[in-house]
Order: C-alpha cells, then sequence, then structure tokens
C-alpha cells in the first residue's frame, strides 16, 4: 500500500508540475516583444555604421510580424543577421522575461582597395564585404591587382602603419605595380617602393628610421623614389626636374660634370697627334714625287725666261724715255 502511495504521489506531483510549465510556456510564448524588449548592442572596438540599431530592428520584425516570443525562431534569425555582409558575428538569445537580445560586430576596413574596376573594403581576417551607400569608413586606399592570398599581409602592413602616428601622417596609400609594392606619400611627389610583402616591420622601421633622419630636412621635390626592397640598404632616385637649391646636390654635379670632361679633352689630345702623324707621312712622299716633275719641267722654263728678257728690255727702253 504504500509503494502504490508513493507512486501515486509522484505521478500527481508530475502531473501538476506539467500543468504548470505548459500554463507558463503559454504564457511566455504569448508574451510580445516590443521594441523595449529589443536590445542591440554594436560590440566593435572601432566604431563603424554600417548597420544601426534601426536596421536590426526591421529585420527581427519582418521574420516575427506577429510579434510574439513563440512565432520567433532565433536560429533563422540569427543565421539572417550573420548573412549580412557587414556582420562579422551575431549572436541572438532570450531571457525569462521575454527580452531579446542581439550582440552584433561588424567588419571593420583595415583598407579599401580599387581592384579591376571595384572598390569593396577587406578587413584584418582578409574578408572582402561591399562598400556602404550611407557611409564610408576612413581607411588605408590601395590600388593594383592585389591577390586574395595577400590580403592578411597586406592588412598586417598598413595596421603597423596606422598604430605609428608619424607613419600614419606621412603615407596616404599603396599601390602594387606588377609585383612590387609602393607606398604613397601626403609629402612630395616621390613614392617608397618595399618590393614584397616579407619582412615588412624590419622595412617600415628602416624607412621610419630613415625619413626622420634624413628625408624631413631635404625639398620634398629632391627625390622620385625611395626604395627598401633590397636586404640592408636605402635606395633613392633623384628626381630629373628638381631646381638645384640644395648646396648638396650641387656639389654632387660638379664633381659628375667634372668626369665627361676630362674625358672630352683626352680625345682630342690623341687625335691631333694621330692626324700630324698621317700628314707628315703623306708630304713627306708627296714632295718626292714632285721634285721628279719640276727637274723634267726647269728646262722648259728656263727657255720661255731666256725669251722673255728680249721682249722686256725694249718695253723697259721705252719706260725710260
Amino acid at each position: 500500500m504504500k509503494n502504490k502511495y508513493r507512486i501515486l504521489k509522484i505521478a500527481v506531483t508530475v502531473i501538476i508540475l506539467g500543468l504548470l510549465l505548459s500554463f507558463s510556456l503559454k504564457r511566455f510564448s504569448g508574451q510580445k516583444i516590443t521594441d523595449n524588449k529589443i536590445s542591440v548592442k554594436m560590440n566593435e572596438k572601432t566604431p563603424v555604421y554600417f548597420i544601426d540599431e534601426k536596421d536590426i530592428r526591421e529585420i527581427v520584425k519582418k521574420e516575427n510580424p506577429s510579434g510574439k516570443v513563440g512565432d520567433l525562431n532565433i536560429p533563422v534569425l540569427e543565421k539572417k543577421i550573420n548573412a549580412l555582409p557587414a556582420v562579422d558575428s551575431a549572436n541572438v538569445y532570450l531571457n525569462l522575461n521575454g527580452k531579446l537580445y542581439l550582440d552584433i560586430t561588424q567588419r571593420v576596413p583595415v583598407f579599401r582597395l580599387n581592384k579591376e574596376g571595384r572598390d569593396f573594403y577587406v578587413d584584418e581576417k582578409g574578408t572582402e564585404f561591399p562598400i556602404s551607400k550611407t557611409y564610408s569608413h576612413p581607411c588605408m586606399l590601395v590600388t593594383g591587382n592585389v591577390k586574395p592570398d595577400e590580403y592578411k599581409k597586406l592588412a598586417e602592413l598598413v595596421e603597423k602603419i596606422d598604430k605609428d602616428d608619424f607613419s600614419k601622417k606621412f603615407f596616404i596609400g599603396i599601390s602594387k605595380s606588377k609585383d612590387d609594392y609602393n607606398l604613397l606619400t601626403s609629402d612630395g611627389n616621390y613614392k617608397v617602393e618595399i618590393g614584397d610583402l616579407d619582412n615588412i616591420e624590419f622595412k617600415v622601421k628602416g624607412l621610419k628610421t630613415f625619413v626622420e633622419k634624413y628625408l624631413v630636412f631635404q625639398d620634398p621635390q629632391k627625390y622620385s623614389m625611395v626604395s627598401v626592397k633590397y636586404q640592408n640598404q636605402i635606395v633613392t632616385t633623384l628626381n630629373p626636374y628638381f631646381k638645384e637649391n640644395d648646396s648638396i646636390l650641387k656639389a654632387g654635379n660638379k664633381e659628375l660634370a667634372k668626369a665627361p670632361v676630362l674625358a672630352a679633352v683626352k680625345k682630342p689630345e690623341i687625335l691631333p697627334k694621330t692626324a700630324e702623324a698621317k700628314k707628315t707621312k703623306t708630304t713627306s712622299v708627296k714632295p718626292k714625287e714632285k721634285i721628279k716633275p719640276k727637274a723634267t719641267t726647269q728646262p722648259k722654263e728656263t727657255k720661255k725666261t731666256e725669251k722673255k728678257p728680249a721682249g722686256t728690255k725694249p718695253k723697259a727702253k721705252v719706260k725710260i724715255e
């Protein structure tokens, strides 16, 4: 009898709990999710505004037109928000009071890439996502045929530049020409050639030292390119259209100008000697050839001269008279 009483007691308790649970579930599912019961949080460290609370609330209303808790499919709603291009991750859940929480992390662009006529953003994970019509995020502009497998390394380079105040003000863009990357500067028309994306930290550090200790004291138009692509050296290319106001550059040009002048003086010294030698050889030969005809012609000339005095004497006599 005691065992039957215990079984009956347990069964009644389970039935009562089931009734209470079903009643509470009906009451909970019948609750309406009003605007006050929707909490949207953006968790990104850098503020971006590709998506705002209004957009998220509209998505919730579309997925749950009735507004009741029981009609809301949380996994589907979460998947819908995660499918947005500018969303990195989304977490959706309800509490016991029927309040809906949406924790969203947006993608933060590291650089904006102009590739084959297309403009899009790339985040630190190397993920592409389209630009927004209503919001433009300030970030580094990159141009050229950048391959997707280079996105992460390029993002690391941009992040290193953005973390340094001097580099962030000095470099305003990146361009890729063939296989080499170039940094575009805000001061002057020259570009900085860094080559590939290997040893980026070492290249940026060496370039920063060169800029701070030397380049900032030079005329911005002095160079057309500064290259750090080679290991342990910095190569500069002078601007051919630069007005020579720098005394050091003038001195260098004077020394370079001396070399062609000396070479030009040496050449004429050698040429006259060879020309004179040729002339002396030819003149020494020609007189010998001319002497023979003179010997043969002299008698004829003497005969003529002998005849001339006879004719010339009467003329002289006439003049005296």
